[in-house]
């Protein structure tokens, strides 16, 4: 009787193992059951818990109140306010403006927006806001200083030593220690405007104002209406010759209405109507006598 031997195991793989050997052995397929694969699932699982509008308006109100209590927090609360570097009346009306309703969280502050607003007050020249320790909201004003008054047709403004608007006046008697300058333009040019005040210091008790004419050059006003016509270009130099020459001749001194300066090389003087008629008669006077 012959026995049966058991068919020897073939070792060469099937041709489907084979295939997904080769297709493990490629990155993207691997890249794809590693990563692509629990992504779908986690995607799926997000969109099915998602399709529940109840599920969705308990994870928005879970959201919610916890983002509250957060901010709610007694460390992150603002108390109060402090304004620093502005005068009394420029810290109230910041005040008023923003007008913040305390204790506040530091979450619902827009610090940006509230600089901008400070900001756009013409007294400021700069501001800075921060939050301190101890819930306090420090705004830091850096506060234009008026330098000059300024008469223009809409009525006086007070310009800072840049030409920069700082506020209103209503009387001239209001700010006795400002210098005034007049016309249009002359905001355009402050800083010239403040040398040659500091060149006219020899006639600082004289000085009434200065000013613009055609927005192309000065005027220097002095008491009993005198004017001094300074050029266009380099006003202040021509101020400091025109000053020497009164102190050698003592020139302002007399009855003169108007130095014309336009052309250093040639001024000019325009005599009052007293010292006019004065001449005439003593011109008239000598010409008698020589007829005679």
């Amino acid at each position: 009787m012959q026995s049966l031997t058991p068919p020897h195991h073939d070792p060469a793989p099937s041709r489907l193992s084979y295939r997904m050997h080769r297709w493990w052995l490629t990155p993207v397929y691997r890249r794809a059951l590693r990563t692509g694969l629990p992504i779908a699932l986690m995607a799926g699982g997000v969109l099915w818990y998602v399709s529940d509008p109840a599920r969705v308006a308990d994870v928005v109100t879970t959201v919610r109140e916890a983002r509250e209590a957060i901010e709610e927090r007694p460390e992150f609360m603002v108390n109060l306010m402090s304004v620093e570097g502005a005068s009394p009346e420029l810290a109230q009306a910041v005040r008023d403006s923003l007008a913040l309703r305390l204790p506040m969280s530091s979450f619902d502050m827009d610090l940006d927006a509230m600089r901008q607003t400070v900001e756009g007050f013409n007294a400021v020249a700069g501001a800075t806001l921060r939050i301190r320790s101890g819930g306090v909201l420090a705004v830091e004003i850096t506060e234009r200083k008026p330098a000059v008054l300024w008469r223009n047709a809409g009525g006086l403004n007070l310009l800072d030593a840049g030409g920069h608007m700082v506020a209103g006046a209503s009387l001239r008697a209001d700010w006795p220690e400002l210098p005034v300058v007049a016309g249009q333009g002359a905001d355009d040019e402050v800083p010239e405007a403040l040398a040659l005040i500091a060149a006219a210091g020899p006639l600082k008790d004289r000085l009434r104002g200065l000013v613009r004419m055609g927005e192309r050059r000065w005027d220097v006003v002095l008491d009993r209406d005198q004017r001094l016509m300074l050029p266009e270009e380099d006003p202040v130099a021509a101020l400091e010759r025109l000053i020497a020459l009164d102190k050698g001749r003592e020139m302002l001194k007399r009855d003169l209405t108007v130095v014309d300066f336009r052309n250093p090389r040639r001024p000019t003087v325009r005599l009052n109507s007293h010292a006019e008629d004065e001449l005439q008669i003593v011109s008239d006077t000598e010409a008698g006598e020589f007829t005679q």
